[in-house]
This record gives structure tokens, sequence and C-alpha cells, in this order.
């Protein structure tokens, strides 16, 4: 019988749980820091857009006049930008995903795929921007329209959701689609009908993360010219445009200028973070709502 040294563990043990605590309380300091941070820099912008938020604000047009300003033009630039981004990212990237994951033969050309998808999610979005300039500005002549940088965008997260959708799909317990082959069901049946829905909620919420991204991207705009200037209101996806992300880095740069774009900037801030709250709210309900009932 083996003798065991119960002074020895105990030290393993203590070292052990002195080294948890350690590590515990650094994972805590940096969660703190990053929120402190967080709060100040909330702070900082919500101080200096009081009194820039008002009416006239949210519905006038851009001026250069900073007390006459306004980004209604920026905000349904924005809206148009999404609805050109959404359905592309999601039709896209659920179509792909459902191909590797279901109909794709496992082997080198699947890997060679899946590889190649996981690294372009993580490029930086300024070689989006060029390849977006290239493609759809220059070579299919769009120019910057709202078309242009919604497709541009819709490159950039396009890999983050087919990541994400396959991710759900692999989650789904197998045994609900042997079941359904079992009752008969096709293999298109049994993806409409079985898959699809109990995978709905993970794919809802890697859309959310992806879709919040390209709400705030200002590189792959700024490379393929998308103006700040006094621009009429965009009334479809043809029309030239500019997005909030684009007329807050604008008025950035022109504060050293004229101090009140800083305030200009930092009430534009505000709105865009409220209009990204109402977008991830509404997604996020919506896949509340499939959750609870699959």
């Amino acid at each position: 019988m083996k003798y065991i040294d119960t002074e020895q563990v105990s030290k393993r043990m203590g070292t052990r749980i002195a080294k948890n605590n350690i590590l515990k309380s650094l994972f805590l300091a940096a969660t703190l820091f990053g929120l402190i941070v967080l709060v100040v820099l909330i702070y900082r912008v919500v101080v200096d857009s009081v009194g820039w938020i008002d009416w006239n604000f949210l519905t006038g047009k851009l001026s250069t006049s900073a007390e006459r300003a306004g980004i209604m033009g920026a905000i349904l630039g924005t809206v148009w930008m999404m609805l050109v981004v959404a359905p592309v990212t999601l039709i896209l990237g659920i179509g792909t995903a459902i191909y590797l994951e279901l109909y794709a033969k496992k082997g080198r050309f699947q890997s060679i795929i899946q590889t190649n998808i996981s690294n372009l999610a993580g490029v930086p979005s300024i070689v989006y921007g060029i390849l977006g300039l290239t493609i759809f500005v220059r070579a299919m002549e769009m120019g910057n329209i709202i078309l242009a940088g919604g497709l541009t965008l819709s490159l950039l997260i396009l890999p983050i959701v087919i990541v994400a959708a396959q991710e759900a799909i692999r989650a789904v317990p197998g045994y609900l689609s042997e079941a359904s082959y079992g009752m008969g069901a096709t293999k298109w049946q049994t993806i409409k009908n079985v898959i699809l829905p109990a995978a709905l909620p993970g794919m809802l919420t890697g859309a959310i993360l992806a879709l919040s991204r390209a709400i705030g991207e200002t590189a792959p705009l700024t490379v393929i010219g998308i103006p700040a200037l006094i621009i009429p209101f965009p009334e479809g996806i043809f029309d030239k445009f500019t997005a909030l992300p684009m007329q807050i880095y604008y008025w950035t740069l022109d504060s050293s200028l004229v101090a009140e774009y800083a305030n200009l900037a930092a009430a534009t801030i505000v709105v865009l973070l409220v209009l990204l709250f109402v977008l991830n709210s509404a997604a996020i309900f919506i896949r509340n709502k499939f959750q609870q009932r699959f």
C-alpha cells in the first residue's frame, strides 16, 4: 500500500488555492479597469454633448456653422446602409454556413475554405475598404453610393456571421435531425424545420455582434471616399450619403480648428450609441422570442 504524504498534498493544495486567488484578483482588476475606462469615456462624451442634442440637431442638415449643424442626413445614410448590409450578410452568411456544415464533403477543399473564412474574420477593416474601392467603386463603377458602402461592410462582417452560424448549427443536438430522418423527412425538410429553428438564436446572436461592428466602422467608408459634406438626404440605395461614424470622424478632425465641432462629435456619438442600443434591443427581443419557442 502506497503511503500518501498528507503534508505535501496540503502544500500543493495551498499553492493552487493561492494561485487561484491571485489570478482571480488579476482578472477582477482587469475587468474593473475596463469598466472604469468605459464609464469615464461615456461620462466625458455625455458631458460634452449636453446642450447640443435637440430636435433641430436631429432633424437638420449638415452645415458649416456648428450652431446650425444637423445629422439627419447621416442618420438616414446609416439606416439605408444597414438595410443593405443586413439582408446581404444574413442570406450569404447563413447559406454558406449551411453548405459547409450540412452539404460539403469533409476533406481538404472544405478544410481550406474553413481556414480562409476564419482568417478573414481577423483581417483589418481597412483592407476591406480597399477591396470595396477596387471592386464596387471602380470596377463596377458604382461610385461612393449607399449600395457600394453597404456591400463593402457586408464583406467585412460576412466571415463573422458565417463562423457564428456554423457554431450554432454544430450546437444543435444530433438526435433532433436523426429523429426527423426517422420520420421520413428529406434532408432539406430536416434543415428547414428542425436544424434552422433550433440554431436560429445562436445565428441571431452572431448577426447582432456583426451588425454592431458594421454600424460603427469608419475605415472602410473613408477608403471608398464617403464624404461628410452638405449633401441632400439619401432616398435610396443608389444615392450618395454620409454616415454617423464618418461625421464623427470629420468633426473630430475639425475640432482642432473649431472647438464647437468637438461638442457636435460628442452629440453624434450619443446618437450613434442610442441607435445601436435600439437595434440591438430589437434583435435581442427577436432572438429571445425564437429561443423560447424552440
